[in-house]
């Protein structure tokens, strides 16, 4: 049984909330989301859904610091060569970004913020959000949709929580993911150490964001609910689904124009 969806606030959401503390808390969920492969479900559909939008640019929105893609663009690099990912946020990391992509010639980063309700018309490909989408209140999350739909980009949505107590449950012991993992996220950095384990705010963050991160993520039939509001929804082919992994299940919504759509 899952709860109704609540949105409060996330620190990571705050404009005053010190950019340090931000980029070590992406720096863990993109860690952690490479060891534990957390998007492996989804190789073949995101891989598919490329095929069917005729692109291999990926634009990702909400990147945080990229590194959650090392693993997952590895994967769709051996399905097609071809692909480029390029990392996009409201917030920048660029130290992040520069990390990330030093390690693959398949990534590049827009450096100037960019606002997923609002993306510019030359970022052009399949607009991918991994673990962000939640982060929109309703009204702001048609406006992600409604902006993809209005520039006949293709979109592919997807996050691994939702409001059961597996998930609740979950993020209660994330601060010992934390205390676990933070010696061996690169880039190494002494103050990391420090506001994780002398000074243990990025535990408590990372638990306070992740129990809400949790209560505001949208089901299956709530993303459709919200695309039925928008204008001209049907000239996007949608899909609506969930495929189980290791940690729970993948939540994911695609949309693709019609006029690209290859079957």
């Amino acid at each position: 049984m899952k709860t109704k969806r609540i949105h409060l606030f996330e620190f990571e959401d705050q404009k005053w909330f010190p950019q340090l503390l931000r980029n070590y808390v992406t720096d863990f969920l993109q860690y952690l989301a490479n060891k534990v492969k957390v998007y492996e479900p989804v190789v073949d559909v995101i891989n598919e859904t490329l095929q069917k939008s005729d692109t291999t640019q990926i634009i990702d929105l909400g990147s945080g610091g990229g590194g959650g893609l090392l693993w997952l663009g590895k994967e769709l690099q051996n399905k097609n060569s071809e692909i480029s990912i390029k990392f996009t946020d409201l917030y920048p990391n660029i130290e992040a970004f520069q990390h990330t992509t030093s390690q693959s010639d398949i990534f590049e980063y827009h450096s100037e913020p960019i606002n997923a309700k609002n993306v510019p018309e030359n970022l052009k490909g399949l607009r991918t959000m991994f673990l962000s989408f939640h982060h929109f209140r309703p009204q702001e999350a048609k406006m992600v949709l409604q902006n993809a739909i209005n520039n006949d980009q293709p979109i592919a949505i997807f996050e691994i929580q939702d409001r059961g107590l597996p998930s609740i449950v979950a993020m209660l012991l994330s601060p010992l993911s934390v205390l676990a993992t933070t010696p061996f996220i690169r880039p190494f950095r002494l103050s990391r150490l420090i506001f994780t384990y002398l000074i243990p705010i990025v535990p408590l963050i990372v638990l306070w964001d992740g129990i809400v991160s949790a209560l505001r993520t949208y089901t299956a039939d709530e993303m459709k609910d919200l695309v039925n509001t928008l204008e001209n929804n049907t000239a996007f082919e949608w899909e609506f689904n969930k495929k189980k992994s290791k940690t729970g299940f993948v939540i994911y919504t695609i949309g693709i124009p019609k006029k690209q759509y290859k079957s």
